[in-house]
């Protein structure tokens, strides 16, 4: 296929040059019913291009093929046989490859430190984890991707499970044995599904980590809003192979979609797969250098190491994803995240009790990495950091909670409020998640225990975000009634 069209920008673009008057969602007819205070902020382009794809873009049955074509070329240029755009983020691709997958009643081995959508799935399908333990990194007090032998043994323990989900990158750059996890899924012709939201640019360039798709697996799920250039809510989930028949995997995804999504979304994900499938190579190219001078800038910065493949027992890590440790400046990672944004105006991206980091895209400039630079050497020599805020971290282990029943039946069951302290021994009803990264500390169906309570509520008094707790407080948590 030509990688130099982009079907859905040319559609618009014809749309445009036509001159059609639309009676047809959205509402505000291209702008213009929308207030001068809104267009004056927003801009008028953004509401003149906002344009259905059906009686829009494309006639009324589609017959021009605008956006099956758009995702042929996306399927194409990263090495998969499918490809479906979705404008409702990963979380619902991540839904919809898991509910194509295993149904109600039927077992998936998942790995524990999955983000928070897997959980959803579960909690909607009423499929049955079977939890894969990363490896805990008792120093760095962080979890890696589980290995191919844990997820072996997890399939040994469950040998009816439909599959595996496994994500990789996580929010902390480190990535799983890809290949290695996909040789025993095909030992055990059992489906491999990837949440590569952080891999989107994976397939552009061999110095990157192993693509999902490059290493076997059937369904690989990508954010392009996160290291590409798609616009929030962007994603792809990419198919190959014949354990997912991709009429099912679209029936899923038009039961949990939306039927108005946005051509706005879509045009960014056209044009960021024809950029990259022309220049990607060099724009990485220069985006590695970058990142690299980062990281050698940071080393010589007081109180600060860079994560890095070499530094920790990770199988794999993303160059581009800058994760600083600053426990060396007596800091945790929330309020040292708290003071570049107040005192440098300088967003950072994960912060958790030790570390903080920054994602370096082909967005990205010597200009702008100097700013972070200069930030990141302004927290080093600061004299007025707050201490480290005492947080519980739990031992290896310690937040490997039994499941006591389905996550959906704990979910949807009947329900108690208790007190927080009340709450070691019963069966969570709700997820209580710190986020970054997304992972759930608690997940619906788990038994509670003391360090891992102990952990959240610590970690809420240090700083930490939990956005999903029905009490923001914890000072009551749902749980499964008695």
């Amino acid at each position: 296929m030509d990688q130099s069209r982009a079907p859905v920008l040319e559609a618009l673009t014809a749309y445009r040059r036509r001159g059609d008057l639309s009676f047809t969602p959205p509402g505000h007819k291209q702008g213009r019913g929308v207030d001068p205070r809104v267009l004056e902020v927003l801009g008028e382009d953004l509401f003149r291009d906002d344009v259905m794809i059906l009686n829009g873009l494309d006639d009324r049955l589609q017959t021009k093929g605008v956006l099956e074509e758009a995702q042929q070329l996306m399927a194409e240029a990263v090495n998969a046989e499918q490809a479906f755009f979705s404008t409702c983020g990963s979380s619902l691709s991540i839904k919809s490859a898991m509910l194509s997958v295993a149904g109600p009643g039927e077992k998936l081995l998942v790995a524990r430190n999955a983000h928070k959508s897997v959980i959803s799935a579960l909690i909607l399908s009423g499929v049955e984890p079977v939890w894969v333990h990363g490896d805990w990194d008792g120093d760095l007090h962080m979890s890696y991707p589980p290995t191919p032998e844990a997820v072996e043994e997890a399939f040994k323990a469950a040998p009816d499970a439909k599959g595996v989900i496994v994500a990789s990158p996580v929010d902390y750059g480190t990535c799983g044995d890809l290949e290695g996890i996909n040789e025993v899924c095909r030992r055990y012709d059992r489906t491999f599904i990837v949440d590569e939201a952080w891999g989107a640019h994976l397939p552009f360039h061999e110095d990157l980590p192993t693509w999902g798709m490059d290493a076997g697996a059937d369904l690989c799920v990508t954010s392009v809003h996160k290291m590409g250039n798609g616009l929030e809510q962007s994603s792809v989930f990419h198919l190959q192979g014949n354990r997912v028949d991709p009429a099912v995997l679209k029936a899923r995804e038009d039961l949990l979609g939306t039927t108005s999504p946005s051509t706005l979304i879509y045009a960014a994900l056209d044009g960021w797969r024809r950029q990259m499938a022309e220049h990607g190579k060099d724009l990485l190219d220069r985006t590695l250098e970058l990142a690299e001078s980062v990281r050698r800038e940071i080393d010589k910065m007081h109180g600060l190491w860079v994560m890095s493949k070499e530094n920790t027992r990770a199988f794999d890590t993303d160059p581009l994803k800058i994760v600083v440790d600053v426990s060396g400046l007596g800091v945790d990672g929330y309020h040292a995240a708290d003071w570049v944004r107040e005192r440098c105006h300088v967003n950072l991206s994960l912060s958790d009790h030790r570390r903080v980091s920054a994602e370096i895209t082909v967005a990205d400039s010597e200009e702008t990495v100097g700013v972070l630079l200069d930030a990141l050497r302004a927290l080093s020599s600061a004299r007025d950091l707050p201490p480290a805020a005492t947080i519980d971290v739990p031992e290896p282990g310690e937040l490997e909670l039994d499941i006591a029943m389905l996550p959906r039946d704990a979910f949807f069951g009947r329900v108690e409020i208790v007190p927080t302290g009340q709450a070691v021994g019963r069966i969570v009803a709700e997820m209580v998640t710190p986020y970054p990264p997304g992972a759930p500390a608690l997940c619906p169906g788990e038994r509670i225990t003391e360090p891992v309570l102990s952990y959240l509520t610590t970690g809420l008094e240090g700083g930490m975000n939990i956005p999903d707790v029905s009490d923001p407080s914890l000072k009551t948590l749902r749980v499964v009634a008695e």
